[in-house]
């Protein structure tokens, strides 16, 4: 028998075992992301063509853009909706270092002067502020990026591959969830100014900055202040929109010491 080439054998895959660290990693990377690089085809031509995005997302975490029907990615959704998203800001020395996730998925055009729309519009503006000055002008659009699977790269040699239930916060009740969400992102931003703080700068670690609720899902909280953003997860996630509010009051009395 011949000696076994070692230049002939089977390259071992480099993709490890999707688990919960990477689900939670890939989670925040998308739940924390400000801008991303939106990968086309691009309309009438079919070429590549990739842009930078601004992102937020929608309450079960799925990515939404604002376009106008000016730029070239626009018309490339509207007539290809498949579409990749690049998540993920470099740090300190080695951009390839530090952990990305790239998102697979499909565009959808949301309808304006639907219930859809003004949550999104609310979600975006939020995460956005300086957006509210075109985001009703009549050539934008908010899009829903529909996700179907991800591919994580965590740092050298820790890549996954993630499917959408990876990626997603499981809302059960959906409709309850919706309907109790915006309120209680206004309540908290009016009344309970103080206790968002201490989420962010003691259980978040944050630094000292004027921070505001974005959104709220059952896994957690976004939290913004001007570019700067942090995810607070809860300890469990909620099955109901009922078990919001005594967590947030316990969170709020961790963070003072109680």
């Amino acid at each position: 028998m011949e000696p076994e080439d070692k230049n002939e054998r089977e390259p071992q895959s480099v993709v490890r075992e999707t688990d919960d660290a990477s689900r939670r990693l890939a989670r925040t990377l998308l739940r924390k992301a400000r801008f991303g690089a939106l990968a086309v085809l691009e309309a009438g031509t079919g070429l590549p063509l990739a842009s930078r995005v601004a992102v937020a997302t929608d309450l079960d975490g799925t990515p939404v853009i604002l376009t106008s029907t000016l730029s070239g990615h626009t018309a490339a959704i509207l007539e290809t909706p498949v579409c990749s998203l690049l998540l993920g800001e470099p740090g300190k020395g080695d951009p390839l270092a530090h952990p990305r996730v790239s998102l697979f998925c499909k565009a959808h055009r949301i309808e304006r002067g639907g219930d859809v729309h003004q949550r999104l519009r609310r979600r975006y503006l939020l995460r956005h502020p300086k957006a509210e000055l075109y985001a009703d002008f009549g050539d934008f659009s908010f899009f829903r990026l529909e996700l179907e699977r991800a591919s994580l790269n965590g740092g050298f040699g820790k890549a996954f591959e993630l499917q959408s239930e990876d990626m997603l916060s499981p809302l059960g009740d959906a409709e309850s969830w919706i309907a109790m969400e915006g309120g209680a992102v206004t309540h908290m931003n009016e009344d309970h100014a103080d206790a968002v703080k201490l989420y962010a700068e003691v259980l978040c670690k944050a630094e000292t900055a004027n921070w505001r609720l974005a959104g709220l899902d059952p896994e957690g909280l976004d939290l913004v202040a001007g570019d700067k953003v942090e995810r607070l997860w809860f300890a469990n996630v909620l099955d109901q929109p009922e078990e919001v509010r005594p967590v947030l009051v316990n969170l709020a009395r961790e963070a003072r010491g109680d």
